[in-house]
């Protein structure tokens, strides 16, 4: 089975179409041979003595008006293929009554079955054995019917093997006519389907070559509410995404080679000074602490990219279930940061003994950057909340646009201010990956950067069986 479906992979959806229209075809035809034939055999056997029986009914209702007459020859007009004879045991005597004459060797046999005396009407079929004029032996196939009529004679009916296989042969035919017609328009339609995937699929490898070359002719036009429309507006979002992307990338390139130009310049501007014997800043103490708290800036920004990278390489390694305790994570980044504006108040509101998935690394990076973003845009105070499965930061700064507050964890996003910040990125990279959530909301009172994780179902279930339990108490 393994090397069916390798090989069908390495074939084109014409060559797959083919090999499957053969296949059908080859089925049909087994299922032809070994089922419908022996069916159809089957089916004109009954037919013939249907067609027997008929040509009896008129007769056996004249036999029983007149018992014991014998009508002349073709009082009833039955078809040419049937002969219609009247056996009398008594005389032992076949009178002709329709058709043809009937062999010596099938009057034999018809004496031996009406020496059975069975009541009703009886189906045979015999093949008789008769020299031909080359003197082999050629076989007839007869069908008849056998019945008794009231005044102790029988009637027979007699049909010969050729009428049988006339029938057969057009019944076949006919099926085959009919399966053969089904199977074209299965083709074509089969043809026209795959011709309808192949065209789409063409223009789709066309525009990823073109995508690949960096032709700035790629358009796709693809227009299917199907699965291959899906991958092409799939395919046009992601063209869409990624340029913007790579603008992105390469404002944020230049962004970040200005701000790293700016105190690499500074420092070795005031180290060429120091060294000449000139202070730019006053004093040599004061022109040190420049150099100092460029080499600083430096230091954060290459510290940021470096996390970045990082991040991007991070892996949920840990146990299943919570075993960080936030609360501790939480204090020492507050601790290390708190110190940037002494101004601003810090307010918490943890719970005691929360506990969050994921190690402690990767989450104190996570809190620094969103409390340094709050230390960026707060007037007064900080808020930090933390409750079963869900921390918050809170700032009484400026509300964030609501049509940026979706797109500020995208990396590469610009930010307020025209900056590119890379801590809300990191941000993203770190929740997502141990499974948490992470949004941006405006709160009357500032903003709110809010990290949860979805309860269990059981959990869920149970607070929501809870909560209808309180209801129906405060109801009554």
């Amino acid at each position: 089975m393994k090397r069916m479906k390798m090989w069908l992979s390495e074939l084109t959806l014409i060559q797959q179409l083919l090999t499957i229209i053969f296949l059908f075809v080859t089925i049909f035809a087994g299922f032809v041979f070994v089922f419908l034939t022996p069916a159809i055999d089957r089916f004109s056997e009954t037919e013939m003595f249907r067609i027997l029986h008929n040509s009896q009914e008129s007769l056996i209702r004249y036999f029983d008006e007149n018992p014991g007459s014998t009508p002349q020859l073709n009082v009833n007009v039955s078809e040419t293929f049937v002969i219609d004879v009247l056996y009398d045991p008594a005389r032992d005597e076949f009178a002709n009554i329709s058709g043809g004459t009937v062999i010596m060797e099938l009057k034999d046999e018809i004496r031996h079955k009406t020496e059975l005396d069975a009541s009703g009407t009886q189906d045979y079929m015999s093949t008789m054995y008769r020299k031909g004029d080359d003197g082999t032996m050629v076989p007839s196939t007869y069908l008849y019917a056998v019945t008794k009529l009231k005044d102790g004679r029988f009637l027979v009916s007699i049909m010969t093997e050729n009428y049988r296989g006339q029938f057969r042969t057009s019944l076949v035919r006919n099926v085959v006519a009919v399966n053969v017609i089904f199977v074209s328009i299965l083709f074509v339609l089969l043809i026209v389907w795959v011709g309808s995937m192949l065209i789409p699929l063409s223009q789709i490898t066309d525009y990823i070559q073109k995508l690949k070359n960096d032709e700035p002719d790629a358009v796709l036009n693809v227009k299917r509410n199907d699965e291959i429309g899906e991958v092409a507006k799939a395919l046009q979002d992601m063209e869409a995404e990624l340029a913007r992307q790579n603008r992105d990338k390469e404002e944020m390139i230049q962004n970040i080679s200005h701000d790293l130009k700016t105190p690499i310049a500074t420092i070795k501007s005031y180290g060429e000074s120091i060294k000449d014997g000139i202070y730019p800043y006053e004093t040599l103490e004061k022109s040190v602490d420049v150099i100092i708290e460029h080499a600083n800036r430096l230091e954060k920004k290459v510290h940021s990219l470096i996390i970045l990278n990082k991040m991007g390489y991070l892996l949920d390694n840990c146990p299943e279930g919570e075993n960080l305790d936030m609360n501790s994570v939480i204090d020492k980044a507050v601790l290390s940061l708190r110190v940037i504006r002494p101004e601003i108040v810090f307010r918490r509101e943890t719970k005691e003994g929360v506990m969050f998935h994921g190690e402690e690394e990767p989450w104190r990076i996570v809190i620094e950057n969103l409390i340094d973003n709050a230390l960026r845009y707060a007037k007064t105070y900080i808020r930090i909340t933390l409750k079963e499965r869900e921390l918050c930061v809170i700032n009484d700064g400026s509300h964030i646009d609501p049509e940026k507050a979706e797109a500020l964890f995208r990396p590469y996003e610009k930010g307020s201010g025209g900056q590119f910040g890379l801590g809300l990125s990191i941000v993203n990279r770190v929740t997502t990956t141990y499974g948490y959530h992470v949004r941006a909301e405006n709160l009357p009172e500032g903003v709110c950067f809010r990290i949860w994780r979805d309860a269990p179902k059981k959990e869920k279930q149970r607070r929501e069986k809870n909560n209808r339990q309180k209801n129906s108490a405060a109801g009554a």
